[in-house]
C-alpha cells in the first residue's frame, strides 16, 4: 500500500459482548468500511423511538472530557469513551470508517486498544483512490492548566529520530506524568508514531484508577463497569491486579494511547510533535482547539504532493509519513 493514499477497512467488523466502563451496560459495536474523505464517523443508534444520529469524530464535537472523551450534539445524541477505539484507527492508519454503536459508550474491552487492533488486523485495510490529507503544524501552540501543560509544535531536530527526513513527515509524542503514588511516580516516554510502534508500544497499555476514588465515582454515576479485568487498580502504592503490569511504565504509555485517540479528533493525521506534562483528555482537546483557532499555526497538506516534493528533495527517496496502513 502507498502511504500517500487514503484507506478504509476491507470488511465490516462486529464486536459484541463488551460493556461500557462507566455505564456498566452491554454495548454492540460495528466498524464499517467508508468512502474516501468520510473520515472517522460514529453512528449512534439505540436512541428513543429507534432513532440514530451521525456524529463526526472531531474536536468541535467534544462535549465532555471528564474521565473520558465524549462527542455529540446533545444530551442524548452522544458517544463516550471513544479514545481507545479512535487511537487504534488512527494508529493503524485507517482514514475512513463508520463506527456503529448502540449505546452511550464504546465498550472498554480490556481497558486498552488491543482488541480493536486485533479486529482491524483480521480484516486488513483497503487503499482508496484519494490522496491522504495531513494537518501540518507550523508554529507552537500551548495551553496550561495548573502545573500541567500541553503543546503542539513543528518538528525539532532530535537524535531519537531515525532520520532527519522522517522527522519532517511524521508525528512524535513526548508525554510525561507525575503522580504522588509510588506505584506510578514520574514517567516519561518519547515515541515516533507509526503502526508498528503503536502496536508494540501503546496498544496494550490499559487504563488505570485509584481504589480511593471508586466510591466517589460510582456515586457520581461513573465507573459502574470498571473492574480489574478492564483497568489497572491502584491502592496507595500497590498495583492490585494479580497479573501485574504489561509494561514497567504502562501508566505513561496509556496516557500516550489516550493522546493518540484525542488528537485524532483533528480530523486528519498530524505532522509535528505533541508534548505534555501531567496532561489528560481535557488538555489534549484544548490544545487542538488552540491550534485550529490560529490559522497561522497549521496548514493542510496533500500527501501525494508532499511525496512528489520529497522525491525532488531527496533525489528519488520518498519519505513515508506516519500512520502507514497495516500490511496484509
Amino acid at each position: 500500500m502507498k502511504p500517500s493514499f487514503q484507506t478504509t477497512l476491507r470488511d465490516r467488523i462486529v464486536l459484541s459482548g463488551g460493556i461500557g466502563v462507566h455505564s456498566g451496560k452491554s454495548v454492540r459495536l460495528a466498524l464499517n468500511p467508508a468512502e474516501a474523505s468520510t473520515g472517522l464517523v460514529f453512528l449512534r443508534s439505540g436512541l428513543p423511538n429507534g432513532g440514530s444520529r451521525r456524529i463526526e469524530a472531531n474536536w468541535s464535537k467534544v462535549t465532555m472530557t471528564e474521565l473520558c472523551t465524549v462527542i455529540g450534539d446533545g444530551a442524548q445524541h452522544m458517544v463516550g469513551t471513544i479514545e481507545h477505539l479512535v487511537a487504534a484507527l488512527r494508529g493503524l492508519g485507517v482514514d475512513n470508517c463508520l463506527v456503529e454503536v448502540d449505546g452511550p459508550e464504546v465498550p472498554i474491552m480490556d481497558g486498552s486498544a488491543a482488541a480493536f487492533v486485533e479486529a482491524i488486523d483480521r480484516v486488513g485495510l483497503r487503499q482508496l483512490r484519494a490522496s491522504r490529507r495531513f494537518v501540518k503544524i507550523l508554529k507552537t501552540v500551548r495551553i496550561e492548566q495548573g502545573r500541567g501543560f500541553a503543546e503542539l509544535r513543528p518538528f525539532r531536530s532530535s537524535a531519537r529520530s531515525s532520520s532527519p527526513s522522517s522527522a519532517e513527515n511524521g508525528f512524535r509524542l513526548d508525554v510525561e506524568i507525575d503522580f504522588k503514588s509510588d506505584a506510578i511516580g514520574r514517567q516519561r516516554k518519547i515515541l515516533d508514531l507509526d503502526p508498528a510502534s503503536f502496536r508494540r508500544e501503546l496498544a496494550r497499555a490499559r487504563t488505570f484508577g485509584f481504589l480511593s476514588d471508586v466510591k466517589r465515582l460510582i456515586q457520581a454515576g461513573f465507573a459502574l463497569g470498571a473492574s480489574l479485568e478492564n483497568s489497572v487498580g491502584i491502592d496507595d502504592d500497590r498495583v492490585l491486579n494479580p497479573e501485574g503490569l504489561r509494561y514497567s511504565d504502562e501508566f505513561v504509555r496509556h496516557k500516550m494511547l489516550d493522546a493518540v485517540g484525542d488528537l485524532a479528533l483533528a480530523g486528519a493525521p498530524l505532522i509535528g510533535e505533541y508534548h505534555s506534562y501531567c496532561g489528560g483528555h481535557k488538555m489534549n482537546v484544548a490544545v487542538l482547539e488552540a491550534l485550529f483557532s490560529d490559522r497561522a499555526a497549521y496548514r493542510f497538506v496533500d500527501a501525494v504532493q508532499t511525496a512528489r516534493e520529497g522525491v525532488r528533495a531527496d533525489l528519488g527517496m520518498v519519505v513515508s509519513p506516519a500512520f502507514l496502513p497495516a500490511r496484509s
